[in-house]
């Protein structure tokens, strides 16, 4: 009986598990799929307000990266990691309403940046929970279920529902704005349960009127042990590069396909198919951790991604060179169309996978009492990571005119991901038993 309890989610990790529910929807609607449109329509194309938008973009990205071992730092704190969570948090959430309801587009532009630093900090603190939330060997499937959730929750249903508004009201401004302001109302609504039953467990003492000073001194210092720490330098090294692979195939994924010619609607279909997909899949890496080990499932998921670049790259191909293939372009396109639901469906197999185990496994490699920095330098590697990857793609591209060579050159970030994984290895060995000693 005992054994079956402690199969089952306690309510503090399911309280934690659906943060990750609450707020996808952000990614979906906000960053990826409906604001950009609405936004794109109230400043005008090509005008200055549409150019400023990819600077926003960087802005809060470079913002959030810069401070956020000095906030993990402070979050480490007895009782400052929930406020510090919650106050980006509801900020994220107003300024997404905000972003909503006013119709100059430098105020919508103001409100985007604001709330994607409440969005990007808030979630810094709700990684470093989870060695608050549960137990070491319960932190590969805590991680998965909670990428699951955010993938069929926030990253789908009201998606759909935002999708079916759009339609209903001929895609005009106020359906789009309608799906804007959903955002606000689903993320606030389902952090309820992260607001009553997630508490920080582990922490460092300081006096309050110390704090600013020791947290700038254990931000150094945390520095210092990371460089001196092999195992988590050479994991962080690795992240890097895979998780920078990871964010630019996402990121890149429409506008190849539009490169070649692929038809628009048949690509959005194609990725909500990886989100579907990626939701069981979460879950199946989180149980699979078990047996084969998180660190085994994280370079198979490398190397996964390292073959999804060549079918990338055939795609392209195809298009490219298909008189020399004796095709037709409209056969080549027919043929790369495929192709791009096989990718969408290998990407969705791992992408919550690598995602989820990575930040589990980080998670089992640092101390607890100093997850909110260590977190903090590991979102500082993800948020710097995703440059590499779109400059060297459209490095290659405009060398060689091809995009498929562009997307082939993502495959040197697996590479060199899964040679820091095999370097790091006995560290990695050493660092779990001396976690569990």
């Amino acid at each position: 009986m005992g054994g079956q309890r402690e199969k089952r989610f306690t309510r503090t990790e399911w309280a934690w598990i659906f943060y990750d529910w609450a707020n996808s929807i952000y990614a979906t609607n906000i960053s990826a799929a409906i604001f950009p449109i609405l936004y794109a329509q109230v400043a005008g194309k090509g005008t200055t307000g549409d150019l400023l938008y990819g600077y926003a973009v960087s802005l809060a990205n470079l913002l959030v990266a810069v401070l956020s071992p000095y906030l993990g730092s402070v979050a480490d704190f007895r009782g400052m990691k929930k406020k510090l969570w919650a106050a980006f948090m509801l900020g994220g959430v107003a300024f997404t309403a905000v972003m909503g309801v006013v119709g100059s587009w430098k105020l919508m532009l103001i409100g985007f940046v604001l709330s994607r630093i409440g969005f990007s900090g808030a979630n810094l603190f709700y990684d470093s929970f989870l060695t608050d939330v549960t137990t070491r060997e319960r932190m590969d499937k805590v991680s998965a279920w909670g990428f699951a959730m955010g993938y069929i929750g926030g990253s789908t249903i009201p998606f759909l529902i935002s999708i079916g508004i759009m339609l209903a009201m001929k895609q005009s401004e106020l359906s789009m704005r309608i799906a804007v302001l959903i955002v606000p109302v689903w993320w606030l609504v389902f952090s309820i349960p992260f607001m009553r039953y997630v508490h920080q467990v582990s922490y460092v003492d300081t006096p309050p009127a110390e704090l600013g000073k020791a947290a700038w001194k254990n931000t150094v210092g945390t520095f210092r042990r990371i460089l001196k720490d092999k195992a988590v330098l050479l994991f962080l090294a690795a992240y890097f590069f895979y998780i920078d692979g990871v964010d630019t195939i996402i990121s890149m994924a429409t506008k190849y396909g539009d490169t070649l010619g692929l038809g628009a609607i048949g690509m959005i279909l194609a990725l909500l198919v990886t989100q579907v997909v990626a939701m069981p899949c979460s879950i199946l890496f989180g149980n699979l951790a078990k047996r084969f080990s998180a660190l085994k499932l994280i370079t198979f998921a490398v190397a996964m991604y390292a073959f999804i670049t060549v079918i990338g790259f055939m795609m392209g191909f195809m298009v490219d060179f298909h008189e020399s293939l004796g095709m037709t372009l409209e056969e080549a396109v027919g043929i790369s169309s495929v192709l791009f639901w096989v990718l969408a469906t290998l990407v969705g197999t791992v992408q919550g996978g690598i995602q989820a185990l990575s930040r589990s496994y980080f998670g089992q490699i640092i101390p607890p009492e100093r997850s909110g920095e260590y977190f903090g330098f590991m979102d500082i590697f993800g948020k710097f990571a995703c440059v590499i990857g779109p400059a060297l793609y459209q490095l290659v591209y405009g060398l060689t005119g091809k995009a498929c060579f562009g997307i082939l050159s993502l495959i040197l970030l697996f590479v060199l991901g899964l040679i820091f994984l095999r370097k790091g290895k006995p560290y990695f060995e050493q660092a779990g038993k001396r976690k569990t000693a």
